[in-house]
């Protein structure tokens, strides 16, 4: 693609991922989990490493909040990716 300007519309889902590398992104997973953290890479299965990051649990006690360096997430849980997004109110 020479043109420096993109229709969001005409980006394919990977393309999108490919444009969030190095920002913040906010992850929804399959069951209780939403996890923010910078994208550093992903595969074409969107299996994703993300560095500085903070795990958001719904738990029967309550929201746990975990901080990591980094996690390799399983493409397979993930429902929802939000690009520069900061994760759940707490």
């Amino acid at each position: 693609m020479a043109s420096t300007t993109v229709n969001p519309s005409s980006l394919l889902p990977l393309e999108l991922v490919d444009k969030c590398i190095g920002s913040r992104i906010w992850v929804i997973m399959k069951g209780e989990k939403e996890i923010v953290g910078t994208l550093c890479g992903f595969d074409d299965y969107v299996n994703m490493v993300l560095e500085d990051v903070v795990e958001y649990e719904n738990t029967p006690e309550g929201k746990k909040v975990t901080r990591l360096d980094s996690i390799l997430l399983n493409g397979n849980h993930i429902t929802m990716l939000v690009p520069g997004g900061e994760g759940p109110e707490v």
